[in-house]
């Protein structure tokens, strides 16, 4: 499979800057090397399987003559970049919320399993979960109609930034920020293996949806974290998400 240059060089670049905020700020200390060998090897599974695998299925559900928000396609580029935004991240708060169920629980435990969390942790996610997450982007791509190369690259680009950004093992205070975005401390609580935190902020762009639905939990209020599902399950299962 040919990889995408473009993506390459945005997962080193932000791969890059991330480990030096990490080391410069640590959240929590971190043997890189104790971790990497199993990190890179969910990542080869991710990009090289289940990302392109999913993209394939998700883009398949979605037809484009389907799209039930036509009307929109007549407003200006930089309205319907926020809409895309803005309705892609509703449909992934209740997506991601679907995955803590009972019901879907086992798509998501592989992205919950790692017992600690840097920028490449998050990086876990199976097949059909992927596919649930894929599915409010496909459902939303059309708004992003005739834009402009450079467009679709800043998308791809923020896809990396967020992922990596939302696990980074950083601390500072960043409340004034979460009243409107995501941060790696915000997230984390998310990650903790805490009962009281499995459907906590559940948030992946915007903090909104967790402050209207009722799964906000404010960083102010928790203490240390620690991470992990509390369980220790066959790899290969986690991984195919069954």
């Amino acid at each position: 499979m040919k990889l995408d240059p473009y993506a390459v060089f945005f997962f080193f670049s932000f791969g890059l800057l991330f480990t030096v905020l990490e080391i410069t700020r640590p959240a929590r200390p971190l043997k890189y090397w104790a971790v990497i060998k199993s990190d890179l090897i969910a990542l080869a599974l991710y990009e090289l399987l289940f990302f392109p695998a999913s993209l394939y299925v998700s883009n398949g559900l979605v037809k484009p003559h389907y799209f039930f928000l036509k009307e929109l396609l007549e407003l200006p580029l930089p309205v319907r970049v926020i809409l895309y935004y803005v309705l892609a991240d509703f449909g992934t708060y209740w997506f991601h919320r679907l995955m803590h169920s009972r019901y879907f629980w086992r798509v998501h435990k592989w992205h919950h399993s790692p017992t600690y969390i840097y920028w490449l942790a998050g990086i876990r996610a199976t097949f059909p979960q992927q596919v649930l997450f894929n599915l409010p982007f496909a459902l939303c791509w059309p708004l992003l109609r005739q834009a402009p190369s450079w467009l679709f690259l800043a998308v791809l680009a923020e896809n990396f930034l967020r992922n990596d950004w939302m696990h980074m093992n950083v601390t500072w205070r960043s409340n004034w920020l979460e009243w409107l975005l995501v941060t790696p401390r915000y997230h984390h609580i998310h990650h903790s293996d805490d009962p009281r935190h499995y459907k906590a902020n559940l948030g992946s762009l915007l903090t909104i949806w967790d402050r209207m639905f009722g799964t906000y939990v404010n960083p102010e209020e928790v203490g240390e974290l620690s991470f992990g599902i509390g369980e220790i399950g066959s790899p290969v299962r986690l991984a195919l998400g069954v």
